[in-house]
């Protein structure tokens, strides 16, 4: 059951992790730089990159609700895949030219920084 007080909306507990809030705003960061991937690319990379970040996102949440330590590590883990995913994505849209390279180094900077905070999450439920 959500935590809340009288008058406040729900909040889930994967709502309150700093390393949801932090995938949330990779996810934006993302969906700009798909935004402006050619048409050509519509159903193909910007599909994909897409679908992983959405991914990153959602596993944090899934794996945080009434899990075993184990079991949350394992949807981490499904995170850090899906982000590396997006990595790649980047990699990708930066070979083809299709990005400005400064929206890429910026995604490249804040997805560091989450990187390094699913890691960690992940580490400290050994």
């Amino acid at each position: 059951m959500p935590e809340n007080t009288p008058h406040e909306i729900p909040r889930y507990k994967f709502q309150k992790l700093d390393v949801y809030g932090l995938a949330l705003e990779y996810a934006d960061i993302i969906s700009e730089i798909a935004k402006r991937l050619p048409g050509a690319e519509r159903f193909n990379l910007r599909g994909q990159i897409e679908a992983a970040v959405a991914f990153v996102v959602l596993n944090i949440a899934e794996g945080s609700t009434g899990q075993t330590d184990p079991e949350q590590q394992r949807f981490l883990s499904f995170s850090i895949r899906s982000f590396l995913e997006t990595v790649a994505c980047i990699d990708l849209i930066e070979r083809r030219r299709y990005v400005a390279s400064v929206k890429l180094i910026e995604a490249r900077q804040f997805g560091r920084r989450l990187f390094v905070k699913l890691q960690a999450f992940r580490n400290s439920l050994e």
